[in-house]
C-alpha cells in the first residue's frame, strides 16, 4: 500500500507504506494434556478405577524423568443419552487431566504411548510452543521496518526524490502471536508416532509515514 501527499503548504512530501518481516521458528516445549476417564454406574467404584489408573500413569511418568507435571482437570460428570426422545441415565464418568511440560521434542511420541500403556486413555491435546517468542516476534518487527525503508528507498530512486526519506510515524498492524500452536487429539489412541511440532511462522506488519 502506498499514499503520496504532495500538498504545497506542507514543507515535507509524504509517502505512506508498509511493511511485513516474518521469521521461522522451531518449537522448543512441548505441553501435553492426557489422563484417564472411567465410566459405570457406581460412582465411587470408578472413582476408584480412575484413581488407580491414573496413580499407574503418573508413576511411569515420573520413572521417565519428567519433573514438570501437574494435574490439569478433574471432573465428575452425570452421562445421559436419548433413546427414542427419552432421557436415560448412563451413569457416570470421572475425568482425571494431567498436564506434562517438555523441553526435548524427541521424546513427546514416547511420553504418549508410555502413558498410554500405563492406563492413559485420553489425550486431548499437544502444544507446541517457543521460549523465545518475543525475542522472534521483534526480529519479524524489525524486518517489517527494513521491508518498508527499502520501498521507500526504491521508489525514492525511482521517481528521482531525495535517497534517504525518513520515517515519521510508525504503526505496528500486528500483535505478537500466542505462544503456542495446538493440535487437538481424540479422546481415542489415534495419534501416530512420532509426533513432528513442524515449524511456527512469527510475522509481523508495519504502516510507516515517510517525509521526503
Amino acid at each position: 500500500m502506498s499514499r503520496f501527499n504532495t500538498e504545497s503548504h506542507l514543507r515535507y512530501k509524504t509517502m505512506t507504506l508498509t511493511g511485513q518481516g516474518e521469521i521461522t521458528a522451531v518449537p522448543d516445549i512441548a505441553v501435553i494434556r492426557l489422563g484417564v476417564e472411567t465410566t459405570g454406574d457406581n460412582l465411587m467404584a470408578i472413582q476408584a478405577e480412575n484413581a488407580q489408573l491414573s496413580q499407574s500413569v503418573l508413576h511411569v511418568l515420573k520413572r521417565l524423568g519428567i519433573a514438570d507435571l501437574k494435574t490439569y482437570q478433574y471432573v465428575i460428570e452425570k452421562r445421559y443419552d436419548y433413546e427414542n426422545g427419552t432421557q436415560v441415565d448412563k451413569g457416570y464418568a470421572v475425568r482425571n487431566i494431567l498436564e506434562i511440560r517438555l523441553d526435548n521434542m524427541e521424546q513427546v511420541g514416547m511420553v504418549i504411548d508410555t502413558a498410554v500403556a500405563n492406563g492413559a486413555n485420553i489425550v486431548e491435546f499437544i502444544s507446541f510452543e517457543v521460549s523465545e517468542l518475543g525475542a522472534y516476534y521483534q526480529q519479524a518487527l524489525n524486518l517489517a521496518v527494513m521491508s518498508a525503508m527499502d520501498k521507500a528507498k526504491s521508489l525514492a530512486e525511482l521517481l528521482g526524490l531525495p535517497l534517504n526519506p525518513f520515517p515519521v510515524h510508525i504503526i505496528e498492524n500486528s500483535t505478537p502471536p500466542i505462544p503456542y500452536s495446538q493440535n487437538t487429539l481424540s479422546r481415542e489412541r489415534t495419534f501416530v508416532t512420532p509426533i513432528e511440532p513442524g515449524n511456527k511462522l512469527i510475522e509481523a506488519f508495519v504502516t510507516i509515514d515517510f517525509n521526503y
